[in-house]
């Protein structure tokens, strides 16, 4: 890339030559790409630095990429998305890293909507607003709500919009560029299915992940800030977002959403990291080649084995009331006696008998899914027999509650067998990846952006 300095004040940022904390953010088939091969030194490479606050009543042009103007008026409303996701809970120096994070996207962003209008590739408004629909629709909120939550939140509908026309062009640049030099084999994708049958009844996972690429020369740079994005995420941010704003991997536009995967599947380095995990962790930063991974574990199954989550459970409800004035040692000692006589009431049969017993109430479910249940429950429940009780639960409020198992459907808990079709297409994302990551580094090479 190109850089040019221009004279006058400096509003926002400065170029100053010192190793890259994190390399320029991916741009791929959704939003970010970036090559980890270079034939040069981190060190030859400027870096942005914030020089001072920003004030809000400047409104001015931050950047120009190749003639198209980036101002601060669209880093603001980018920075709004982000905030947005996350809540609010990003304190102030978070957002000037963030800051300096979304001008690199906002860059990218127009190479790749240039190398979209040189090769004729225009996108219909109808399709991004199709698109800015579905999002909405993820947010529970209509389009007319979506459009005032996000003016709520600092940002603007042509803010998203234009992240969601940048991804569709840049994709739509890939599949008519990239994907007719990619070629899978059949008998590749066969050797990953007969994998995937000799590992039945392994753990899988659903995972998530944010690379960030690194060379030897910024290593230790990039490991500390993707270390302060794992503390991000462990203290309430969004890792979607996170994922969106600075994977520089081909799922950054899923909110790093890698689909299930088998331990075999993953990187040798991450791998165990995330078999130590419990569902909605996220691993510490991990070395792997070519840069750091944080990788987050949605769920877990096993490989080609029925999903004991997906069993529907038929429930009965005992709910005790307590009085008010029932004090911590009184409840206490209610927990134990209904713990003692709900174990020996004979299964669901003596619920209703039971709670005319104990002055309680019965309440009944057919069709209660186990993965709708909280995490404590599930496991209980997993391990229970039929008619069996879980220990009593509840508060004051509320009254103490307890489960009784009456009825497991597993008839709908199904054992999917690889999919030809979906490892193709697996095998076939990565390796187009692979190669929008240098399609991307030769648009920044070739750019010229000032910096104002």
């Amino acid at each position: 890339m190109k850089v040019k300095l221009l004279n006058g004040p400096l509003a926002l940022v400065a170029l100053v030559p010192v190793a890259l904390a994190m390399a320029v953010p991916t741009g791929n088939a959704s939003l970010l790409a970036q090559a980890a091969n270079r034939s040069f030194s981190a060190n030859d490479l400027p870096e942005l630095v914030v020089m001072g606050d920003v004030d809000p009543a400047l409104r001015k042009a931050q950047a120009i990429v190749n003639g198209d103007v980036i101002t601060d008026t669209d880093i603001d409303q980018r920075l709004g998305l982000v905030l947005a996701a996350n809540g609010g809970k990003v304190d102030d120096a978070e957002k000037q890293r963030l800051r300096l994070q979304i001008i690199r996207n906002l860059i990218d962003e127009k190479l790749q909507l240039q190398e979209a209008s040189e090769n004729d590739i225009r996108i219909p408004e109808a399709e991004v607003t199709r698109s800015f629909e579905r999002i909405a629709q993820n947010f529970k909120r209509t389009p007319a709500q979506f459009i005032t939550y996000l003016h709520d939140g600092g940002s603007s509908v042509n803010s998203l919009k234009g992240q969601i026309r940048a991804e569709m062009a840049w994709s739509r640049v890939l599949r008519r560029k990239v994907e007719p030099l990619v070629n899978v084999g059949d008998d590749e994708v066969q050797q990953v299915i007969d994998k995937l049958n000799a590992a039945k009844g392994k753990d899988e996972f659903h995972v998530g992940e944010i690379f960030l690429s690194a060379t030897p020369e910024n290593l230790d740079a990039v490991m500390e800030d993707a270390s302060r994005i794992v503390g991000q995420i462990r203290g309430g941010a969004s890792f979607v977002a996170y994922a969106r704003q600075f994977s520089e991997a081909s799922s950054a536009g899923l909110g790093g959403d890698l689909g299930w995967v088998r331990g075999e599947q993953l990187n040798d380095g991450v791998a165990p990291a995330v078999a130590g995990l419990n569902p909605g962790q996220i691993t510490d930063a991990i070395p792997v080649t070519g840069g750091i991974a944080i990788m987050a574990l949605i769920e877990k199954r096993q490989v080609l084995a029925a999903d004991p989550l997906l069993a529907m459970l038929s429930l009965k409800q005992l709910t005790v009331p307590l009085k008010a004035n029932t004090t911590e040692e009184q409840a206490r000692a209610k927990v134990q006696e209904i713990g003692s006589i709900t174990q020996n009431m004979g299964g669901c049969g003596g619920v209703e008998a039971l709670a005319q017993k104990v002055g309680g109430e019965v309440a009944n479910n057919d069709a209660v899914r186990m993965k709708d249940l909280p995490a404590p429950l599930q496991v209980i429940l997993g391990r229970m027999s039929i008619g069996e009780a879980t220990p009593a639960f509840g508060s004051a409020e509320e009254g103490l509650r307890v489960l009784v198992l009456c009825g497991r459907d597993d008839s709908q808990v199904q054992s999917k067998a690889p999919n030809f079709e979906e490892i193709y297409a697996q095998m076939n994302d990565e390796r187009v990846n692979m190669r929008a990551r240098r399609y991307l580094r030769d648009l920044r090479r070739d750019a010229i952006v000032d910096y104002r």
